[in-house]
């Protein structure tokens, strides 16, 4: 009797650990924010003509909708030059000069472009945008201002960057040195998590981020964080990746891994994991720490 007692107890237990970590299933749609008003997918890819079939062809864009059936209007960010942050390493800033066209064949065209054609407030309309955030805000984030959603017009000097965290085909992710995992890249410009700090830290965590690769160097685009496709949850495998357990997480604001700043738990880490999946000089692993994630 006392060893079933002690059976069950133990079951009990490993069921509690593994609820901590998994969230429930969303109650409302995973697209959250992009189901725009209602409108969902159509607002974002028109099955036909691009932003003409949507009606929001504002510039002679003779190429609309040539990738992903793009239905918003880019032509006003052909070609412009942003200058997003410099990650906190110094610098002054990196330089992205946007594509000058759908057809430039470079990984920003699909991983930043797009993205701006509602996300940018200084070049672009703004599209569906509304400068608020969708999704209901813990209560460890601030409330005094309402908070900015529209790069480059965000409250601060119209045209402002350098408050946006780097991007574009500049914005180059290193292995080595103070700031960076001991990891390696390939000849191809993939990340590989196999120094012996960084195979820990996916098996603490994972590396669910999606480099592009430019000149066979990874680089950062607005989809190497972000899925646009899910905002309140994403699905881990154990395996390669990460070596959490296999279930449905709970995330916000479309980041493409567990993150959830609303966690109750005491110590909760999760969103520092996140950010460490790319700054590993600031990672428990890197520092011989021996604290895994807490949910």
């Amino acid at each position: 009797m006392k060893r079933n007692f002690l059976i069950m107890l133990s079951i009990l237990a490993s069921a509690s650990f593994a609820g901590a970590q998994i969230g429930a299933a969303p109650s409302t749609d995973v697209l959250g924010a992009h189901l725009n008003y209602g409108r969902g997918c159509a607002a974002c890819h028109a099955p036909h003509s691009g932003a003409l079939g949507n009606g929001n062809a504002k510039t002679a864009d003779a190429t609309t909708g040539n990738i992903a059936l793009w239905g918003e209007d880019v032509g006003s960010l052909f070609g412009k030059t942003i200058a997003t942050g410099d990650g906190g390493h110094g610098g002054g800033g990196v330089i992205e000069v946007l594509p000058g066209s759908w057809n430039a064949g470079t990984p920003d065209v699909a991983g930043v472009l797009t993205c701006l054609s509602c996300h940018d407030g200084n070049y672009a309309s703004g599209a569906m945008m509304k400068n608020k955030v969708y999704e209901t805000l813990p209560a460890t984030y601030g409330t005094l201002n309402a908070i900015p959603t529209l790069l480059g017009n965000d409250g601060t000097t119209v045209g402002n960057y350098l408050n946006d965290h780097p991007v574009g085909l500049n914005a180059v992710m290193g292995c080595g040195g103070p700031y960076d995992w001991d990891c390696s890249i390939s000849a191809t410009g993939t990340v590989q998590m196999n120094g012996l700090n960084s195979a820990r830290f996916v098996t603490n965590y994972g590396f669910f981020v999606s480099p592009g690769a430019y000149n066979n160097l990874p680089v950062v685009l607005c989809t190497t964080c972000h899925n646009q496709h899910l905002m309140n949850v994403v699905k881990v495998t154990t395996g390669a990746k990460s070596g959490l357990t296999t279930g449905t997480y709970a995330t916000m604001f479309f980041v493409k891994a567990p993150y959830n700043p609303a966690s109750g738990t005491a110590g909760s880490n999760q969103t520092a994991q996140f950010c460490r999946q790319c700054h590993g000089g600031e990672a428990n692993e890197m520092n011989n720490g021996t604290a895994v994630t807490t949910f």
